[in-house]
């Protein structure tokens, strides 16, 4: 796959059919300015929105990838947007439409499902697509049980079905065929990977998160993620990493240890919302790490 920027018009051409916070939708093309042509799999541990998985899918048509995450009812979501993306969008519709402006009776109906639901139900998959598209933030948050809790966002109703179906259609013709999806640890997803592969690795956002923080599925783990880093190194797996940042002069978290031997990019990501809600303008620089065979 070649690296290289994508054109103002290859990232509009470029779905994203699941919203989700962080999502690096916005940064893609300075990402892959950092990826050389390689011969294997495309990897990514922490699915999330699949931002980077869809952009370099519309980049090559013949790359393969490997694409996983712990959080079940997303990678049953994914299931269906590739497999089964028509399907996933009339049941988005029918959610979408059943929900009346300013309601949330729907909203809550399918976050109810969500906690009694089998994740290989493809109806599930629609729901929890119609959660995160709905969810305030689209940041998905959970409660000590595990369950998805997450409130509506009263400013908005999400993506609008024909657009979602758009979306959905076109993920599904980029990734069908030559995607194997891992619901499974990051730890496992990296242990496949090979020197021919690349993997890129988005974690949740130091300084956000912690191992104990239940807010999120999975908090951040930081010595097993440095152990899983050291673990690519040793086999000369070929890796990028999106994981600290700083908004002016704030920054988010600490740098990854020297002894790694990792370059280190800043990689500019716009104007700062939580900044601007409080009057301020300052921008927002997100840190690459990248392994040395890549470099």
């Amino acid at each position: 796959m070649p690296g290289g920027r994508a054109s103002g018009d290859d990232e509009v051409m470029i779905p994203h059919p699941i919203p989700y916070q962080g999502s690096k939708r916005r940064l893609a093309p300075q990402i892959l300015a950092h990826v050389p042509a390689f011969g294997g799999r495309w990897v990514e541990p922490f699915l999330g929105s699949g931002a980077l998985a869809l952009a370099v899918a519309s980049r090559s048509g013949s790359t393969p990838l490997l694409l996983g995450d712990s959080l079940a009812p997303l990678m049953g979501v994914w299931e269906s947007v590739i497999h089964a993306p028509d399907y996933l969008a009339d049941r988005y519709q029918r959610l979408w439409l059943t929900e009346a402006p300013g309601c949330r009776a729907e909203y809550d109906a399918a976050r109810l499902r969500s906690r009694t639901g089998d994740p290989l139900d493809p109806s599930a998959h629609a729901d929890f697509l119609y959660l995160l598209a709905r969810a305030a933030k689209s940041a998905p948050r959970f409660n000590q049980a595990g369950h998805f809790n997450q409130s509506p966002d009263a400013r908005r109703r999400g993506t609008e079905p024909p657009r979602m179906r758009q979306h959905l259609r076109a993920a599904s013709r980029l990734l069908f065929g030559r995607t194997i999806l891992r619901t499974q640890d990051f730890a496992a997803t990296c242990a496949e990977a090979a020197p021919d592969d690349v993997v890129y690795l988005d974690p949740p956002y130091q300084g956000t998160s912690g191992p104990r923080d239940r807010r999120y599925q999975q908090g951040l783990d930081l010595p097993r993620l440095l152990a899983t880093l050291a673990s690519l190194l040793s086999r000369g797996v070929p890796f990028l990493l999106s994981f600290d940042g700083r908004t002016g002069a704030k920054v988010h978290g600490e740098s990854l240890p020297a002894s790694l031997g990792l370059r280190r990019v800043e990689l500019p990501a716009g104007r700062s919302a939580q900044a601007t809600l409080l009057g301020r303008d300052e921008q927002t620089v997100e840190s690459l790490y990248l392994s040395p065979n890549l470099s």
